[in-house]
């Protein structure tokens, strides 16, 4: 059997991996670039935009990114951050357009004002604390607050009509938030890469064996589902942006690194309403408070989504319990992923977190009557005839071995990557696709150090991503110029 040479090979159809391969044919376009996808076509697991809250996540109304202090204040550091880190995908993605590798940006993304929104008078007061030490930070320093009922009904009519006026309530409200289709992003991307020369696209080809040589160079077996087809793949570059199926083939590879590593699989579903006369009411993503025992994933939130061109609300996400790690994985992925290098982390996760496992459990029990109930909460006059039940994306939460043996729950995206640099894998979910780009030029830091250090990819990343090698956190200046044409370019002014 002959086998295919190529200089990079990028695991999974998703966000990630078109994200690198963009990049990296960005930045040299002789690389000889293999993608090879599990199913028949991209972007159709975590990417796909039913899959996951479609929310740019900057910071501006994920509550559970500033979590509040012992002594009664707010931390933003989080929040800064991954704001910093969105508007790296901003940038990158108003350079695709700018070139015309990207269509129209409203195929992709749309401005939908970001609020948070908040009843009860401790948490009345938390928000107002929150506003006031975000807003004073130049990434935030267009957040509106309100306790004002006038100021809601207009910001959030179908979450303020007809709720009790005697309960407390406020919001905040960032204009340019916007909603992002990214199974629409990934699958543009794609659909260009597919266009260029040293490009190749695997559908229907999961991977079945990944081994590096002693030449250092990695060894892969993909199967054809449809045709029965073996292909043998040799690389010097591996990335293993499969989402959930991440884990299982980072195991698989054998890197030291991956010692400890396991997952926590997290399933989710969504109440959908395509009525246009409730849809047309409501122009915002709206997020609360998470409930106590629930994972921040599970945050509650009410959105206007545009997936495919299509307007809908959607409301949850609902979470469930399942051992699959991906949406159509087997239900043996969980007890697959338990190795001797994980077991104690993994137990350790098991036994400190039975209050989450039974939360979960107690999601997947709950009757389309109990789901509107908790829609009533944000939409005061939801009727059950009007929402439908969706399956929402797989999520698979890092569970990462500490100094003493155990494990620690981790929620948040996390780069592993081999020492020699020749394979690195993505884990985790949330803020996930929203941080691609940043998170991408993390793997380029760590997989290609000598060709970073070339003036030609210097210059070129500076192309891409004006603000690359500078903070936006701590510089005003440069954070205004950017956010000004990205605003610009892609429509979210």
């Amino acid at each position: 059997m002959a086998v295919r040479q190529a200089d990079v090979v990028l695991v999974g159809g998703g966000v990630m991996s078109a994200t690198l391969g963009m990049m990296l044919r960005q930045l040299d376009p002789s690389l000889d670039i293999v993608m090879v996808e599990r199913l028949d076509h991209v972007a159709h697991e975590s990417t796909d935009g039913w899959n996951n809250a479609g929310t740019g996540h900057a910071g501006y109304c994920e509550l559970n990114y500033t979590p509040e202090t012992g002594d009664g204040d707010v931390s933003i550091d989080r929040a800064l951050k991954i704001n910093a880190q969105f508007e790296v995908s901003l940038q990158f993605w108003s350079y695709l357009v700018e070139q015309g590798i990207l269509p129209e940006p409203a195929s992709f993304i749309n401005r939908t004002p970001h609020q948070s929104f908040v009843w009860g008078e401790k948490d009345v007061a938390f928000l107002k604390r929150r506003h006031e030490r975000l807003s004073s930070h130049h990434l935030f320093r267009e957040m509106e607050f309100t306790e004002s009922p006038h100021d809601l009904e207009a910001w959030m009519p179908l979450v303020i009509n007809h709720r009790d006026p005697m309960q407390p309530v406020a919001a905040t409200r960032i204009r340019h938030g916007s909603d992002v289709d990214f199974g629409s992003l990934t699958r543009s991307m794609v659909a260009y890469l597919e266009t260029q020369p040293n490009f190749e696209l695997m559908l229907s080809s999961p991977v079945h064996y990944i081994d590096q040589r002693d030449n250092g160079r990695w060894k892969i077996r993909v199967k054809n589902q449809k045709t029965g087809e073996l292909t043998k793949l040799e690389t010097g570059f591996v990335f293993l942006g499969a989402g959930g199926g991440a884990l299982p083939l980072l195991q698989k590879s054998g890197i030291e690194e991956a010692r400890g590593y396991g997952g926590f699989p997290v399933s989710g579903q969504w109440l959908v309403c395509r009525k246009p006369d409730i849809v047309e009411q409501h122009h915002s993503k709206v997020y609360g408070k998470a409930p106590i025992g629930a994972p921040p994933m599970s945050v509650p939130h009410l959105d206007t989504r545009i997936i495919n061109g299509e307007p809908a609300l959607l409301f949850g996400p609902f979470a469930g319990f399942t051992t699959r790690f991906l949406k159509q994985g087997s239900l043996f992925d969980l007890f697959g992923s338990v190795k001797p290098t994980n077991l104690r982390p993994m137990l350790s996760v098991s036994k400190s977190n039975m209050d989450l496992t039974r939360y979960l459990i107690g999601e997947v029990f709950q009757s389309h009557s109990d789901r509107v109930a908790a829609l009533r909460n944000f939409y005061p006059d939801a009727h059950e005839e009007d929402w439908e039940l969706k399956m929402a994306g797989q999520r698979v939460q890092i569970i990462k071995q500490v100094e003493d043996g155990g494990g620690k729950l981790e929620f948040g995206t996390e780069i592993v990557a081999a020492q020699d640099g020749t394979l690195a894998a993505l884990l985790g979910a949330s803020p996930g696709a929203s941080t691609a780009a940043n998170a991408m030029l993390d793997v380029l830091e760590r997989c290609f150090p000598e060709k970073l250090k070339t003036e030609q990819w210097q210059a070129r990343l500076r192309e891409l991503v004006p603000s690359y090698g500078r903070s936006l956190v701590d510089d005003e200046a440069l954070l205004t110029e950017v956010r000004q044409r990205t605003l610009a370019t892609l429509g979210l002014r």
